[in-house]
């Protein structure tokens, strides 16, 4: 029985090659601890929990209403933070940008091995209108799990609710989807335009491409619908077995979870698995016939099993809810049997009790008897809408080891109920192999959008007009601070990690790029320590504003640093006059120089940074003298006949213009389809060291107003 836990993975370590947008560097101050070595530290522990009395949550609690406990050792609060999202309606809740902690995580697990097709079918539009009531903060990742592969991780953590909606969908199948190849396993399908969504998907429907679709996942269910059939006609020897499978399949996924920051609010869709294997026989008749077996003192006829449940099938399940505890994982139980309509030829046992088990002892819930699914989840949705999150900060080993912790009510209430994490593990040394987990790390950094970390980076990315007019070409130049990014290595390979995702304010995706590039320090090694590294990538977005995140993280030791970049798209209208930002030139001979490799619909775009045709690399941090002279480039498109001329003019970060600086027009060059490249020259002359703006305007012609070119900044020393 296959039990292994599939992660679509798509990172492609790639041979360095030779070729040929402002963001603030990552600061430390920002940055999550990394851990190596036996030290012992001070670390900050963060306990989000949730405060129910009659089912509801209870409001308006202060930091000096809890008390949390180490073991037997009581602990100073050192931090205190309340989120309520009843507070303000889902639909016009500000995107937020919270603690992982304080962020709810819903992983909507469809058990297809505990479960009958046509309850899977009628579950997931049910779990639909329940993510579409979600909060813009909450994130969502959506799997199965199934007697042949075992739990399957459809799509990650992810904002992006098209993407959350294929995944219910289409449940993995994958005739019904078109893998993205996204590296983070954000993006499960590519296929998602505008307007309804192709999985929305009639009994009976007209459209040959919607119909296969049906047929597929009709098949799909049917082998479910086989496997079960199976199942329940076998001994109970083989349910044992099969139950064991399922628990420690399950705690493999648990496993798993405990490397994402917070609580992780399993939503597990079942009707569970046979209760009797584990308490023992349900049936009434059989309980009075192996108990008067045993008063008789016939004890052949007594199967203990049958009697008393099996005790390692019972540790299993134990083993399950204790990976669940320390995970953090709420598993919050639906039981979907009274969804269905008729049965499949067959009566299948309770699971109920088995359910109850996984939910009560991880803090959550069973919600039963729902024939409105969408009611129960929403019951669960409000009971955990009010989160606490209380810090403490212990000092403990780098070991990995896990710490119990308790939380309790200073005053404690008759039916209020105190839900948490059950411990900590504390840091350990970062472990290269365990991929899955590292991915699910990474996504969650991009998602929750927290800018930081050791890893010093800093971005240009400006749109340019696509091939078409629903896309612009946005190049993504990544400037990578290089002795950051070696750290401590001296030499061998260093595995570089580069992700890109443009968001929407309602957390869908527009586009994204990752690779890894093998990095051989015995060659780049001086190239890196000079500068650093500058790495070429491009995104294709429909015009709006967007949050580019761009994470960047060292292989061999875990380091990371997030840059976050507002970037506007604006709409390139044909035959309109347009003028970019400027850029300052900089020669690449300075960085080590890596450009992505071809992908996407605008795969074969000119390189766009070019003046007197040659090419340039665009600095994301200028840093001038006094009395350095230096150069931009602007490009302009559609400009009218006649002379050009530029002027500039030096603010403050904050907008106030300051005297000095010098703008000189040096020529500008025709570039083909309209577009035109205007080079200038800069002299920050009589500029004290500092932050400044610059700002440039553009004339051509007999036109008297000109165009504006987006500020870019600059700093003197």
């Amino acid at each position: 029985m296959t039990r292994s836990i599939f992660f679509p993975l798509a990172l492609v370590t790639f041979t360095l090659a030779l070729g040929a947008a402002s963001g603030s560097a990552a600061t430390a101050a920002e940055t999550q601890p990394r851990f190596g070595g036996e030290r012992t530290d001070v670390v900050a522990v963060e306990i989000p929990l949730q405060v129910v009395r009659d089912g509801q949550p209870v409001r308006g609690l202060t930091q000096s209403d809890f008390v949390i406990y180490e073991g037997k050792k009581k602990q100073a609060i050192t931090g205190f933070e309340v989120i309520d999202l009843a507070a303000t309606p889902a639909a016009t809740a500000p995107p937020q940008v919270l603690s992982p902690a304080a962020r709810r995580h819903f992983l909507i697990l469809f058990d297809l091995a505990n479960s009958e097709p046509k309850s899977i079918i009628k579950a997931r539009a049910a779990v639909q209108k329940v993510v579409d009531r979600l909060y813009p903060s909450d994130v969502v990742a959506v799997a199965t799990h199934s007697p042949s592969t075992g739990p399957k991780i459809l799509v990650g953590f992810t904002s992006d609710r098209k993407q959350i909606a294929a995944a219910i969908a289409t449940l993995g199948k994958p005739e019904l989807t078109k893998r993205s190849g996204d590296p983070l396993n954000l993006i499960l399908d590519t296929q998602y335009g505008s307007g309804p969504s192709p999985y929305e998907l009639p009994s009976e429907p007209d459209d040959p491409r919607q119909r296969a679709a049906v047929i597929a996942l009709q098949e799909f269910l049917s082998d479910t619908r086989d496997n079960i059939r199976r199942n329940v006609e076998d001994d109970r020897r083989y349910e044992a077995q099969r139950l064991t499978d399922y628990t420690r399949a399950l705690s493999d996924l648990a496993k798993l979870m405990a490397s994402v920051e917070g609580r992780k609010y399993v939503v597990l869709l079942s009707e569970g698995f046979d209760s009797s294997i584990v308490l023992g026989s349900t049936n009434e008749a059989e309980r009075a016939e192996q108990q008067a077996a045993a008063e008789k003192g016939e004890i052949w006829k007594v199967d203990s099993n049958a009697r008393f449940g099996n005790t390692k099938s019972a540790n299993d399940l134990e083993g399950l809810v204790e990976a669940l505890r320390r995970s953090d994982c709420v598993v919050q139980a639906v039981d979907i049997g009274g969804l269905r309509e008729g049965g499949e030829g067959f009566t299948r046992p309770s699971g109920q009790d088995g359910l109850f088990a996984m939910a009560d002892q991880t803090g959550g819930e069973l919600y039963r008897n729902f024939n409105d699914l969408a009611e129960a989840m929403g019951k669960m949705l409000d009971r955990t809408s009010v989160t606490y999150v209380l810090s403490f900060q212990p000092t403990i080993p780098r070991d990995g080891a896990y710490h119990p912790v308790r939380v309790e009510l200073a005053k404690p209430a008759r039916g209020t109920r105190v839900s948490h994490r059950a411990g900590y593990y504390a840091p350990k040394p970062f472990d290269p192999r365990d991929a899955a987990a590292h991915l699910l790390d990474a996504a969650e950094l991009i998602t929750n959008g927290r800018a930081g970390g050791p890893l010093a980076a800093s971005l240009v990315a400006v749109p340019f007009p696509g091939a078409t007019e629903e896309k612009a070409y946005v190049p993504v130049v990544v400037e990578i601070d290089g002795a950051s990014l070696i750290a401590a290595a001296e030499s061998g390979p260093l595995p570089t990690e580069i992700y890109a995702y443009a968001l929407a304010a309602d957390g869908s995706i527009g586009d994204f790029f990752g690779q890894t590039l093998g990095l051989d320090l015995a060659k780049v090694k001086d190239k890196l320590l000079q500068n650093g590294l500058k790495y070429y990538g491009h995104l294709e977005l429909p015009p709006g504003d967007w949050s580019l995140r761009v994470l960047v993280r060292n292989g061999r030791n875990g380091d990371s640093g997030l840059t976050v970049l507002p970037l506007n798209v604006p709409r390139f209208a044909p035959a309109t006059p347009a003028l970019l930002r400027p850029f300052f030139l900089e020669s690449p001979a300075s960085w080590l120089m890596v450009r992505e490799k071809p992908r996407g619909d605008q795969a074969d775009e000119p390189y766009p940074f070019m003046v007197q045709k040659q090419m340039f690399v665009p600095a994301s941090r200028p840093i001038l003298t006094a009395d350095q002279t230096t150069s931009l480039s602007l490009v302009a498109y559609h400009l009218a006949e006649g002379e050009v001329d530029a002027t500039g003019r030096v603010t403050d970060p904050a907008g106030k213009p300051v005297a000095g600086g010098e703008v000189r027009l040096l020529g500008h060059e025709a570039q083909g389809n309209g577009r035109e490249a205007i080079l200038v020259s800069f002299k920050p002359a009589g500029l004290a060291p500092g932050e400044y703006r610059l700002n440039l305007h553009l004339t051509k012609g007999q036109s008297a107003s000109g165009l504006d070119a987006a500020s870019v900044s600059f700093e003197v020393q």
